[in-house]
């Protein structure tokens, strides 16, 4: 699997995961396993474009991390184009994939995230103008999304070929719908409808990848070709590095006792003190501690107390308290970290599935204005 000129050193991407995907979190996945793809949250194509302070923090990547993934997200071609545009003619990127798998209210609402695939003719335009504004930099366009909004309006297969007529670089497929949001299982036999509707593009799977086995697990049951790790590395940087063997067919360490775990929540936390400042990373920093502590029989209260952390002296004061040598109760590694709800009511603009192609684009590739979301 490339990402344009990059090839990494497993087929493995980190999944763009809003509120944690950002600077110190990747800095600590690539220091378990450095040659990988590992993809910022996302942001709005609007914000980029109007040059919204917040945002432009948020696309922060290290001196030294290659490739600079980011994600953008949004429902009209032409600010998407002209977001990426800016970004790759700044430099700011090498690496941009497009977010049509968000389930968040607030983004289906607007016609956004897992929203766009059901327009198959808005979908294409913005695939068209995303690619149209990375290639004269030489930055590639990736997509990921959901298998649909519902099982009775499953989209997986007609955006793949889109994407791939399109000239996306790679397509990842979160087995899920958007009702779904985070419950039950991922259908991992979609992920392999999909490979085998588009053979000549890289197919990432994602869902339910909670140990490196079920990496391997899935690309032995679906074909594809890479996997893409959303909530399985909350808390669990170190999964990435266990990825990289399995995935090269070499034996994946027993995960670490309490007091090398803590040893990473403590360098995480302090990279978090750099990024946010010390008014906003340990309020932040909170729900980290919950992901590191998870499969560790350190006890309610420990847990508690660690959730309500203010300064990082309370972090290292709480850790000096537990026992290093603690280790992982069976079955740890497999709790479930991060969201776990669902079904849900999917929120979209009034009126939006009674005209599913709403948008022409003629034969020329010039985009003809939106009407509607």
């Amino acid at each position: 699997m490339r990402i344009g000129s990059f090839t990494p050193s497993a087929p493995v991407v980190l999944a763009p995961m809003a509120g944690v995907t950002n600077a110190p979190f990747r800095a600590m996945c690539r220091q378990f396993a450095p040659g990988l793809v590992y993809v910022n949250e996302m942001v709005m194509a609007t914000a980029v474009v109007h040059g919204n302070a917040k945002t432009d923090r948020m696309m922060t990547f290290g001196p030294d991390e290659h490739p600079r993934s980011l994600q953008v997200y949004g429902s009209d071609p032409v600010m998407i184009g002209e977001a990426i545009r800016r970004l790759a003619s700044a430099g700011r990127v090498d690496h941009i994939d497009i977010n049509f798998g968000c389930p968040a209210a607030k983004v289906t609402r607007k016609g956004g995230g897992a929203a766009v695939p059901a327009k198959p003719n808005l979908l294409r335009a913005i695939l068209r103008s995303a690619v149209s504004a990375g290639s004269p930099y030489g930055v590639p366009v990736t997509a990921k999304f959901r298998t649909g909004l519902y099982d009775s309006l499953l989209t997986h297969l007609s955006t793949g070929r889109i994407a791939a007529e399109e000239g996306v670089a790679a397509i990842a497929l979160h087995a899920r719908t958007a009702e779904q949001h985070y419950a039950g299982c991922a259908d991992w036999d979609r992920i392999a409808e999909l490979k085998q509707a588009v053979p000549d593009i890289p197919v990432l799977g994602n869902g339910d990848i909670w140990e490196a086995a079920d990496a391997v697990a899935m690309m032995r049951h679906t074909g594809c070709d890479g996997v893409v790790i959303g909530r399985g590395c909350l808390g669990r940087p170190w999964l990435f590095g266990d990825l990289v063997e399995a995935l090269n067919g070499r034996p994946v360490p027993p995960s670490p006792g309490l007091g090398e775990a803590c040893v990473v929540m403590a360098t995480h936390a302090r990279l978090l003190l750099t990024h946010l400042g010390p008014a906003l990373a340990m309020r932040d920093f909170r729900k980290h501690t919950s992901w590191y502590l998870t499969g560790y029989p350190v006890g309610g209260e420990m847990r508690r107390r660690f959730s309500n952390i203010s300064t990082i002296v309370e972090l290292e004061d709480l850790i000096a308290m537990l026992d290093p040598a603690l280790s992982v109760v069976e079955g740890g590694e497999r709790i479930r970290r991060g969201h776990t709800n669902g079904p849900i009511k999917v929120a979209l603009p009034a009126g939006y599935l009674d005209h599913l192609d709403d948008l022409t684009v003629p034969d020329d590739g010039h985009v003809m204005a939106l009407s509607g979301g």
